[in-house]
């Protein structure tokens, strides 16, 4: 049934979707305070506990390269639902289990799950409302996600000191049933005309963006830039914990500050939409190799976790500003195939991430501040010569 064109249950759906929009950030982040309590408690390897969090985003990541296609044909709405249920069971399963490999599978099945349900609340907008209004709307998704990465792992935090680490599983089982009540009570179906899925043609697309130069390198920046977070949000809860001797707590603080330093970093692109290109990329590119040094720099003398979380807060503003001003020109560089080149952005970049940011984190030892500035540092360099490649293309196709 698709949704009544009356105004309160539009607007009542729209709540719910913004609700469900940043699900994503919290299932990625909440439970990353608990890593090292997680390694103790089911006698595992650092690496190993990373390993949950990149099969969780390697699943997101291919789930959004064929599920907005696949929602054209079967509707947005009752896949939601299912996503929501096995989310709800997947959930309750990880927090009772014992076995990584178990653990591994679900986190996959989260992936796909959460797909699902992202890819339909964004063409949820598409669907009801055009023009201004749908701007508006679209305007508030940055902020919308940003509220997952910032709050999850403040909140995850605290629940695994009172609660122990499975009680973020928990709370994410809790969180997406009474998102499935409210959805079922006030949502519904938005796609009016539903569209035969052609599997060869947007494999026939997908093919032709490949071709492109600018956009394959345009991902690949995203996905540096991404990583760049990603190896603080995995090693540093262990550095945080078992050299300077905080408890999880702390390390959700500093999730959420180095949350708002990502989100910092994203506004500052905004603001700079009309600064030199060129000027503006390799500024910040060359600025955070200089933030880096200098951490590792101070790192001979002094290891602190102040001193780690002031550049850390820097670093990750130059990443979110890279992102926010890469991601904008990626999204436009094919206008007629919008949809499927954002699930092919967003897909490859998670894919890439997830596999750029364990094989680093969990490379060598995770003892010293040092150890994640030259983490910083090899996706830094690898970062920037990308950006002069893809700057010395986009020259010479000019």
């Amino acid at each position: 049934m698709l949704i009544e064109a009356s105004a309160p249950r539009k607007k009542l759906a729209t709540i719910l979707a913004f609700m469900l929009i940043p699900l994503s950030g919290m299932v990625t982040d909440i439970y990353l305070p608990s890593f090292p309590a997680m390694a103790r408690d089911l006698g595992l390897l650092e690496k190993n506990i990373q390993l949950t969090l990149s099969c969780f985003l390697l699943s997101y990541g291919i789930g959004q390269l064929f599920i907005g296609s696949l929602l054209d044909s079967i509707g947005r709405y009752k896949p939601s639902l299912i996503a929501l249920i096995i989310l709800v069971v997947s959930s309750l399963s990880i927090g009772v289990s014992r076995d990584l490999f178990v653990i591994c599978f679900l986190r996959v099945i989260q992936g796909f799950s959460i797909a699902a349900i992202v890819v339909s609340k964004r063409a949820f907008f598409v669907d009801l409302y055009s023009g201004d209004r749908l701007k508006y709307y679209l305007s508030y998704f940055t902020i919308a996600w940003s509220c997952g990465p910032i709050v999850a792992p403040f909140l995850g935090g605290y629940l695994e000191k009172h609660f122990g680490w499975q009680s973020n599983f928990y709370f994410l089982a809790l969180y997406a049933l009474l998102m499935f009540v409210l959805e079922l009570l006030y949502s519904g179906e938005t796609l009016a005309a539903k569209k035969p899925f052609k599997g060869l043609e947007v494999l026939q697309v997908y093919q032709m963006m490949l071709k492109s130069g600018n956009f394959v390198l345009g991902i690949l920046i995203l996905g540096l830039s991404y990583s760049i977070v990603m190896v603080f949000s995995m090693a540093g809860p262990f550095i945080i914990e078992h050299s300077f001797h905080f408890t999880a707590v702390t390390i959700g603080y500093c999730a959420l500050v180095l949350g708002l330093s990502w989100m910092i970093g994203g506004l500052i692109g905004k603001r700079a939409i009309h600064w030199n290109f060129k000027a503006k990329v390799i500024g910040f590119a060359l600025f955070q190799l200089l933030l880096i040094a200098l951490l590792l720099l101070v790192g001979q003398f002094y290891q602190n976790l102040w001193v780690l979380m002031f550049f850390a807060f820097a670093i990750h503003i130059c990443s979110g500003f890279i992102f926010n001003v890469y991601f904008t020109r990626s999204m436009i560089a094919f206008p007629n195939n919008a949809g499927i080149a954002g699930g092919l952005l967003g897909g490859l970049i998670y894919v890439l991430t997830s596999v750029l940011s364990y094989v680093v984190s969990s490379t060598g030892s995770l003892q010293t501040q040092n150890d994640i500035a030259w983490r910083y540092l090899s996706i830094s360099l690898l970062l920037l010569a990308v950006i002069l490649i893809w700057i010395k293309i986009r020259k010479n196709n000019s």
